[in-house]
């Protein structure tokens, strides 16, 4: 058998262990994992742009020093900030989620746990491995799911302050 063919039954023969709550987390993760990419692409790709625009318009203003010209650096500021920090939230929202399903995985193993003891008895270990399976496999599937995502959403969280501070220090303090 080829790679690909291994990889591929390696991943089903995981996904029926687990059963389907799998799926769910396996959802979840790729909308975490998208969002994650998105704020990546975002930071080394298009803020440098939106940055040097700023700038750019600032730096073309006659009046920098008034009252007025200090608000509209303020929101000049405060509209980076905001797309800095998009889609972070739902990125910290979708990794508390994960290990919330890992246990919905364990409830719902649990249950066909007792589903096979109350109609095999509690003498048929094999019968209960399944279930035992689908118990623990989606617990440990959403907590390494969740983990994956931590140290990006902590390091894109300081990222977009640092980014949002670098913005303002290069306008000026108007």
């Amino acid at each position: 058998m080829n790679l690909p063919a291994e990889v591929f039954a390696s991943i089903r023969d995981f996904m029926e262990a687990g059963g389907n709550v799998l799926y769910g987390i396996l959802f979840v993760t790729a909308l975490m994992w998208t969002c994650i990419l998105e704020r990546l692409w975002f930071f080394f790709v298009a803020l440098p742009r939106r940055s040097a625009t700023v700038i750019q318009g600032w730096a073309a203003r006659p009046d920098t020093s008034s009252w007025y010209a200090r608000k509209i650096r303020a929101e000049l500021v405060s509209g980076v900030r905001l797309e800095c920090r998009r889609n972070l939230t739902l990125v910290k929202t979708l990794m508390a989620v994960l290990p919330l399903l890992g246990l919905l995985g364990t409830v719902t193993g649990m249950i066909a746990v007792f589903d096979v003891m109350a109609y095999a008895g509690t003498g048929n270990a094999r019968l209960m491995a399944a279930g035992v399976s689908k118990a623990t496999i989606p617990t440990m599937a959403g907590l390494v799911a969740a983990l994956s995502g931590l140290y990006f959403a902590t390091w894109l969280d300081k990222k977009a302050r640092r980014e949002t501070e670098r913005l303002a220090d290069a306008l000026g303090s108007g």
